[in-house]
This record gives structure tokens, sequence and C-alpha cells, in this order.
């Protein structure tokens, strides 16, 4: 899925992802709700729901590239395109999303 006006690279793979993550390179946000979050998610990452996006820019950090997971990749699509917008033009989605990670046999942190 692309959106008029977007960068080549708004999509990342879960590979790309644990590797920048590894490396320090990049911040994680999980845009899915609570709830979703708690069952499990990637290590490191900053929620904010989708819809409470608009509301909550002020508490994204602006040091690295920011990463977007949701659970399969649509609403963090979204998320991207909505955050590009508002000046944060390195943002990607991440394809595949947290059941991606999950079925790659990656681990993820449960609350």
């Amino acid at each position: 899925m692309a959106f008029p006006g977007n960068r080549p690279n708004a999509e990342i793979d879960c590979d790309e992802l644990d590797r920048r993550l590894a490396a320090g390179e990049v911040n994680l946000l999980d845009v899915r709700e609570e709830w979703e979050y708690r069952r499990g998610h990637v290590a490191g990452a900053q929620l904010i729901p989708v819809n409470s996006l608009p509301l909550r820019l002020a508490e994204l950090p602006t040091d690295k590239p920011l990463m977007i997971i949701c659970e399969h990749g649509n609403r963090s699509l979204v998320a991207t395109h909505f955050l590009r917008v508002k000046g944060f033009p390195d943002a990607a989605s991440v394809r595949g999303g947290t059941a991606g990670w999950i079925r790659s046999g990656r681990p993820v942190t449960k609350e």
C-alpha cells in the first residue's frame, strides 16, 4: 500500500527492524491498543495507540528514525503516513507487524 507523496522505504521488514534495533539506530513505536501491547510486544517499543497519536506527538522521540509497528502492518502504514506528514520524514512501517515478528521466532515481552 502506498500513499501519495511518500518517500521510498516507507516499510521495512522484521529482519531489518531486528538489525536496526540491535545497532541502536531506531526508536520503535507500537500503535496497537494497550490490551494488544500487553499480550506481547517487541522489547523497547513505546506504546501510543494509533487513535491517540495526533494528541501525543510531543511524546515521540526525535533523536533517531521512528519505526512503527502494529499487529499485521495496516495500522502502522496509516500511522507512518500521518507521521511523515507531521514532520517525521524517516518514519517507516514494519511489514508483517508484531505477528510477523513472532512468526519469525523472535521474542516478545508480555505484561
